[in-house]
């Protein structure tokens, strides 16, 4: 195992929110996709923890967790990346996530990461602001000092690479079709394409889930041919996230449903 692997590994676009969308969510412009709202008596989970164990090759990397609270005017979705094992000793990884929206529109008002990956420490903050049409990104180095504000053009409604996760579930999720809708990634908007594969049945540690398959799609970017990406999301009303796969040129990363907390029953 090379060390540059173990680099790759704990950098952010392979923690869990990345694995999602951030390798399918590069595009080669073109206008943005609007952001259909949620799907009629779609309810977003409130109070419900997901925790993931990440694989890759033969080992256990790490754990991953998503947690959601909604109460019906305002929703907030925390999540966090965490190296264990040997690639913890030697690129230790911990990352923490933070993303409010509207879950009546699916449209994001915030996002916020803290990434601690090796000797790198970086907060980020994303800023919505759609009546002035942009966005404000807001980034220090905490080892370095250093800090810097930049804003970019923003035409509409938007979701965030972590609240991307339950919107893409909000949506009827039928086999066979795609729908694509805008992220605010960074200082761009970038448009995500969800196709719908199929339906399968999906083995995991907290146990066995009938799931449709959604896989996130770019027509073209700088990962084009590099590798893919899947979603199983139960094959219920909620559609939750119970296993997500990249599949890259260095090796394949698996998150596989460990825990869950919640009131509700999802079987």
């Amino acid at each position: 195992m090379k060390i540059d692997q173990i680099k790759a590994l704990g950098l952010p676009q392979t923690c869990l929110l990345a694995v999602l969308f951030f390798f399918a969510a590069v595009t080669a412009g073109g206008q943005n996709a609007s952001l259909t709202p949620p799907r009629a008596g779609y309810k977003f989970p409130s109070n419900l923890t997901l925790t993931y164990t990440v694989d890759w090759r033969v080992f256990t990397a790490g754990t991953a967790t998503l947690h959601i609270e909604n109460d019906n005017d305002h929703a907030k979705i925390t999540a966090s990346a965490d190296s264990v094992g040997a690639i913890n000793m030697l690129y230790p990884v911990i990352d923490r996530f933070q993303s409010y929206f509207d879950p009546r529109t699916g449209c994001t008002s915030g996002f916020s990461k803290q990434t601690q990956e090796g000797r790198r420490k970086v907060n980020t903050e994303l800023q919505m602001q759609y009546q002035q049409g942009r966005g404000v990104l807001n980034e220090k180095n905490l080892v370095s000092g250093t800090g810097k504000q930049q804003s970019f053009p923003l035409a509409g409604c938007a979701s965030d690479l972590l609240s991307g996760t339950f919107y893409a579930a909000s949506q009827p999720l039928r086999v066979g079709e795609s729908f694509t809708f805008p992220i605010a990634d960074g200082l761009r908007t970038v448009n995500v394409t969800m196709k719908v594969e199929g339906r399968e049945e999906v083995r995991t540690p907290l146990g066995i889930y009938k799931t449709v398959r959604v896989q996130p799609t770019a027509s073209a970017g700088v990962v084009k041919n590099r590798g893919n990406i899947w979603i199983w999301y139960t094959d219920d009303e909620r559609h939750l996230p119970v296993q997500m796969r990249a599949r890259l040129f260095w090796g394949t990363i698996t998150f596989r449903l460990a825990a869950l907390e919640s009131k509700e029953v999802v079987r």
